[in-house]
Parts: C-alpha cells; structure tokens; sequence
C-alpha cells in the first residue's frame, strides 16, 4: 500500500513538472504492481515473476534518477532528457521547492512563459534535486522489499511437496492405512451375462 502511495503521489508531482520520462515509467510500474498483486492474491508466480523483474528494472530506474538529479556520471538536471525535449518545465521541486521564498520577475513586453516568470529566492529549505533523490530513494528501498518478498512468494508457490505419498512410497509413516491382506473381490472374476 505505502508502495502506491509513494508511487502515485511521485506521479502527480511529475505530472505537474511535465516531466514525460518519469510519467511513463511511474505508469508502467503502477501497472506491474497492479500484476504482481493479482498474481500474489491468485497463486500466479509468473505475474509474480514478471514483478520480480520489474523490480530490478526500477531500482535501476530510480538510481538513473539520483544519479540525473545530483550530477553524477556527467549527468545534468538541466538537460531535457527527462522532458523529451517537449516543454521548458523542469521539475516541479525546483519552482515549488520546501520552503522556498519565491519574488514575482519584472516582465516586459508579451510576459514569460510558465516556469521563467519565478525566481526562486535564498530561503529554500532543501534544493530540489535533494528532494527528487530522496524520492528515488524511498522507491529503490520499496521495490528491493518488493523484491524479497516476490521472490519469495515465488519459492513457496513453485515449492513441490516431498510428503506426497505414492501408494506405498517413501513415507514410513503413512497418514492412511492400506490393508496387506488379499481381498475376495479382487480375486473373484466377474461375469457380466450375455
């Protein structure tokens, strides 16, 4: 449940910084934890597999993410690589950060577009890359719980049962008693009249 919270609550923020990339992957795991849980509540292991998978993918996502936000890697927040070059919005952080002192720019002429007629002031409480990576953080630390327990409610789904009795098998102490003792019915031959 905390995992779709998160996740929902991420994909409205990106939503609102028209950030595509990110929109398009919160969706698609929106949707595989959508399977996994139907697999988990119908005894599914390969939707459950394909969770597990997902998984992975994500963590990789989300350390793509803070590596993005913070720099790393020759990585810059200011390109629109997460935007697909299709708006001029960053993150929605960076104009609506915690606890930032915003102060209305002087326009001329036409007016700014959206996103330039703001200026973000010194009291911020945290800059939003920080913010952004702290939202990666959570999902990687969701999804390797996810994980675990993918993997395994896996293994107890696909577990074969070694008690199985194979009518006088390998048990020694088998949960019912056959009888050694020949019966008349099995010996006797039936005559079906013509």
């Amino acid at each position: 449940m905390l995992c779709w919270v998160t996740v929902l609550e991420r994909q409205v923020f990106d939503f609102l910084g028209y950030q595509w990339a990110p929109i398009l992957a919160n969706f698609a795991h929106i949707v595989v934890v959508i399977l996994g849980l139907f697999g988990t509540i119908q005894y599914r292991p390969r939707y459950i597999v394909v969770y597990v998978v997902w998984a992975a993918v994500w963590v990789t996502w989300n350390i793509f993410i803070i590596c993005f936000y913070l720099e790393v890697g020759g990585l810059s927040k200011d390109s629109e690589l997460l935007t697909f070059s299709l708006s001029r919005h960053r993150s929605w952080w960076e104009e609506y950060g915690p606890d930032c002192l915003h102060e209305k720019a002087a326009t001329a002429g036409l007016g700014a577009l959206h996103g330039q007629s703001v200026v973000v002031g010194p009291g911020c409480g945290m800059v939003h890359s920080y913010v952004e990576a702290l939202h990666s953080g959570l999902q990687i630390l969701l999804a390797l719980l996810g994980f675990v327990y993918g993997c395994y409610v896996v293994s107890v789904l696909t577990e074969e049962d070694d008690s199985f009795d194979f009518i006088g098998g390998f048990d020694p102490f088998p949960l019912y008693h056959v009888n050694e003792k020949p019966s008349g019915l099995l010996s006797k031959q039936a005559y079906l009249p013509a």
